[in-house]
């Protein structure tokens, strides 16, 4: 037996934020990062639309990118106090999973951050409160998805919290937000969907119920992202709707060791003054991680399936598969993303030296690849690398050469 799983109601299309008029409650804690929401009034606007609906209203402000355990406990603490019975997060990735995590704890409170990372193990929520998530960014998709990504910054690791009942019982998806975007954001979460969508469409927990939303969501992101980086506002508008459609694939066909790489690099060299940031990581080694996968012949007629729905031409499912890798590390060219971590810049663009020395990268890369073989998203990848081999696939990653094992 699989499940589906999707949020109760999802308010979408231009005005859509208006649906919190309409919520009913007496108390509702807001959830918001580090301002871009404010500076353009989406913030006022919400809070203004959840007292008209006759709430009382309480912020919880500047989660930061990429939020620490010790971010959602404090916030937990708030909420613990406040009693809210809505939680409306509002703006990227960010806040939105750590207001998830929140949630987990503002319920149950003796609840350990250990426990919460536990794959499908948490309780039942609703208990207190029921949750509305409010994208501002067309990538995560964490608007109608059963995860959240929270760093513990001691051990420099992104931890996937992974449950149904954390998939928002309400997502707002309008595009109004998402034109507010800057263009590295716009170019990192674009890839990220299109990674949502390609390691759902070849999971091992692909289902036909998925498969049309990351098909879908693949066609949309080729035809509309590098336009909408560019700034045309129509394709912005489309690729929020063509990142929420990835994530509702992903959320219900899981992911693969593209999630589990950029989860363990992500924050590993922290000391040396950057993240490798998530959507970037994801774009750097999906092309990789399909000549590895592609080995098992299963996936390798998956991804020509995606390549044919592409158009991208090629005799046979070999062709198909290189076709695809070119067209993906052509994107990133577009979008300004380097091909290899060696590569990559402290400000995410394509650098002579990248900000994450050999040596290090070397040093680290054993207890980097045990990690992302540990990972979550590791299990439903068509392909389950040995230790050796996924030390193999992020050296590649590092140095962008050929994937040939």
């Amino acid at each position: 037996m699989a499940r589906f799983t999707l949020p109760r109601d999802l308010y979408h299309g231009k005005g859509a934020l208006e649906a919190l008029k309409d919520f009913e409650g007496s108390r509702a804690v807001v959830c918001v990062g580090g301002g871009s929401m404010k500076r353009f009034g989406f913030l006022d606007r919400a809070v203004g639309y959840l007292k008209e609906a006759g709430m009382e209203v309480e912020l919880i402000e500047g989660i930061e990118p990429d939020p620490s355990v010790e971010t959602v406990m404090r916030g937990a603490e708030k909420m613990m106090a406040f009693q809210p019975d809505w939680i409306v997060a509002i703006g990227g990735g960010s806040p939105i999973d750590a207001a998830k995590a929140m949630w987990i704890k503002y319920e149950y409170p003796e609840i350990t951050f250990e426990d919460m990372c536990k794959v499908f193990g948490i309780p039942k929520l609703r208990r207190k409160a029921r949750f509305c998530a409010i994208s501002s960014t067309s990538g995560t998709a964490t608007e109608v998805t059963a995860f959240s990504i929270i760093t513990d910054y001691e051990k420099g690791i992104k931890y996937p919290i992974a449950d149904f009942e954390i998939t928002p019982d309400v997502a707002i998806v309008d595009p109004e937000l998402a034109e507010t975007m800057p263009k590295k954001l716009v170019a990192h979460t674009g890839m990220d969907a299109m990674t949502h969508a390609i390691e759902a469409y070849v999971s091992t927990a692909n289902s036909d119920f998925t498969d049309p939303l990351a098909i879908h969501a693949i066609e949309m992101i080729m035809k509309d992202l590098v336009p909408s980086y560019n700034g045309d506002m129509d394709a912005r508008d489309r690729m929020h709707n063509a990142q929420c459609l990835a994530g509702m694939a992903f959320s219900n066909a899981l992911l693969g060791i593209v999630h589990s790489m950029a989860h363990k690099t992500g924050a590993a060299f922290a000391d040396y003054g950057a993240h490798i940031i998530h959507g970037a990581a994801n774009a750097m080694y999906l092309p990789k991680v399909i000549a590895f996968n592609a080995k098992d012949e299963t996936a390798k007629k998956r991804y020509g399936v995606i390549a044919d729905y592409m158009g991208l031409g090629g005799k046979n499912d070999d062709e198909k598969v290189a076709l695809l890798i070119a067209y993906l590390r052509k994107m990133n060219d577009e979008l300004n993303i380097p091909h290899g971590i060696q590569h990559y810049g402290a400000d995410s663009y394509p650098a002579e030296n990248g900000f994450v020395p050999e040596d290090v990268f070397l040093e680290r890369l054993p207890e980097i690849a045990k990690n992302a073989i540990g990972d979550a998203c590791t299990g439903s990848n068509p392909r389950q690398p040995s230790q050796e081999e996924m030390e193999k696939l992020l050296k590649c990653c590092y140095y962008d050469t050929e994937v040939d094992f």
